[in-house]
Formats: C-alpha cells, structure tokens, sequence
C-alpha cells in the first residue's frame, strides 16, 4: 500500500499562485509515476498534469500549460504541484496519484492505483 496526504490548498484570487504538496508513505516512492486530479462539483474527475518515477518526463493537460508545474523529490517522498495565474475554472479538489506499476504515465483514471483524500483550491474572481 502506498499512503498519500496533500497539503496546500486553499482560498487565492485569480491571478495568483498556490503549491500543492503530496507526501507518500508505505512503499519505496521512487518506484511509482504520480500524478495530479482535479474534481470540480457536478464534474468527473480529470487528469492534470503526471510525472514519470524519476522526473525525467511530466505530462499536462491543455488548460494547465504553461501555469502550472509538476515535480518530485524522491529523497523526500515527495510530488508537488506549483500552480500560477489561477483562474476561477481551476477550482476543484486537487487529488494526488500514484500509478499501479512504475512504467504507466498517470494521465488516466485507469493507471492510478493509490489516490489522496484530496485538498480543496477556491480561485475566486
């Protein structure tokens, strides 16, 4: 099992910034691609943006490039999510992904196979 918190959520203005964190516990982190969900109410669950297990490669949905960043700290058990220029259609529940084998890239549903409980973004207009 593989256990996963977020951190890093919160109330920002459009325009402004906010960090999300994910720490993993249980298994060697490094073995596992992660990635970043988002849910907003009455909407199904989307991809965001995915990283491969050595941060070599990061994957983005079309809405988010350019603003937002995804990156790992293996060390530290560690992915995070620099978000920029937040927009009021970024609010959603941000959730944290691992993948279920190393080698998948999480930018589906299918592939993830530990979530977080979530953390809530508010952009407000």
């Amino acid at each position: 099992q593989v256990q996963l918190v977020e951190s890093g959520g919160g109330l920002v203005q459009a325009g402004g910034s906010l960090r999300l964190s994910c720490a993993a516990s249980g298994r060697t982190f490094n073995n596992y691609p992660m990635g970043w969900f988002r849910q907003a109410p009455g909407k199904e669950r989307e991809f965001v943006a995915a990283i491969n297990w050595n941060g070599g490669s990061t994957y983005y949905e079309d809405s988010v490039k350019g603003r937002f960043t995804i990156s790992r700290d293996n060390p530290k058990n560690t992915v995070y999510l620099q978000m920029n220029s937040l927009k009021p259609e970024d609010t959603a529940v941000y959730y944290c992904a691992a993948g279920k084998t190393r080698f998948v890239v999480v930018t589906a549903t299918q592939y993830v196979g530990f979530w977080g409980q979530g953390t809530q973004v508010t952009v407000s207009s």
